[in-house]
């Protein structure tokens, strides 16, 4: 029979119901795994889920049963490749469900900050409001997002998506590719432009040597505009503790992030430092977790392992 077993069942909120393949199978799921438990916790599995655990090539020698592995993310560095490879294990990963959930969730952040909602929430929580005497109460700046520039980093679904979004409250949209990259046409604005005009800046890029720690302070002293600064994609393309000196110095307007470097974050991150800040937004990497897109998510997973039972064609990145 098909074991089929899944490392990190917590990834996926408690409110998803989790499908089964429709094959005959053994089942068997864990909250989560700890990287050294991962080869006794697959041996004799025919098939592997995780989203978040590694698979290394020092866990693959010993899992001698292992014929497919579906990643429950677009993302797939948590696996070997090159091991996989040669072994002739084929790996699939999801794709396209975060199109509504991580432009959404940048937008919230974007109107949350040029609002100054997080300061005005806790003003009002701290009593500040009821003590002012006045109908209003002006204690943070406020900004429409109307005739804003939007310089958009990464140019894929997600970008594509925050730019539609940000056109419906008029602000112009500009996009750049990834820092150090020229000649993309007449649809992109150069990355030092972007960086120098931009009213608000988003992240959608991958993490890869070319893109980490894109955005630090040669950048942010050249942003002329005092910018947001928001990130939904991956932690490491901005660096932290550049990005927290930029705050602290004025020379952005405030930050927007779900992702981080090390996630959850080390005791000793810069932002954890900031968080009380009215202009600072830091959300626990949710951004790609509506109920919505975590269904997709698993469909999609159920539907590799379905398809790679049926031995029809899987998508695969190995």
């Amino acid at each position: 029979m098909t074991r089929i077993v899944f490392l990190d069942r917590e990834t996926i909120g408690p409110d998803i119901e989790l499908t089964r393949p429709s094959a005959e199978h053994e089942w068997v799921e864990y909250a989560s795994t700890r990287p050294e438990d991962v080869a006794e916790r697959l041996q004799g599995a025919t098939i592997a889920v995780t989203n978040k655990v590694p698979i290394r090539r020092d866990s693959l020698e010993k899992l001698t049963d292992l014929k497919f592995v579906t990643v429950a993310a677009t993302g797939y560095d948590v696996i070997d490749i090159e091991a996989f490879r040669e072994r002739g294990i084929p790996v699939s990963n999801v794709r396209g469900y975060a199109e509504n959930t991580v432009p959404d969730h940048a937008m919230a952040m974007i109107l949350a900050l040029s609002r100054s909602l997080p300061g005005y929430r806790q003003d009002v929580i701290d009593g500040a409001w009821q003590k002012s005497g006045q109908f209003c109460f002006f204690n943070h700046p406020i900004f429409d997002l109307a005739g804003r520039k939007l310089g958009i980093l990464g140019e894929g679904v997600i970008g594509q998506g925050v730019a539609k979004r940000a056109a419906a409250f008029g602000m112009s949209v500009m996009f750049a590719a990834h820092k150090g990259v020229s000649g993309m046409g007449p649809l992109y604005t150069p990355f030092d432009e972007v960086i120098e005009t931009a009213d608000v800046l988003t992240l959608h890029a991958p993490l890869t040597p070319q893109t980490k720690n894109m955005i630090a302070m040669p950048e942010f002293r050249r942003m002329k505009k005092k910018p947001l600064i928001v990130n939904t994609s991956r932690g490491g393309l901005v660096d932290e503790a550049d990005l927290v000196q930029a705050l602290e110095e004025g020379l952005i307007a405030g930050l927007g992030f779900d992702v981080l470097t090390r996630e959850p974050p080390a005791p000793d991150n810069p932002l954890l430092k900031v968080l009380s800040r009215p202009n600072v937004i830091v959300t626990p990497h949710v951004a790609w977790a509506s109920n919505e897109a975590q269904s997709e998510v698993w469909r999609q997973v159920v539907d590799s392992i379905d398809r790679f039972v049926a031995g029809e064609p899987v998508r695969r990145v190995v």
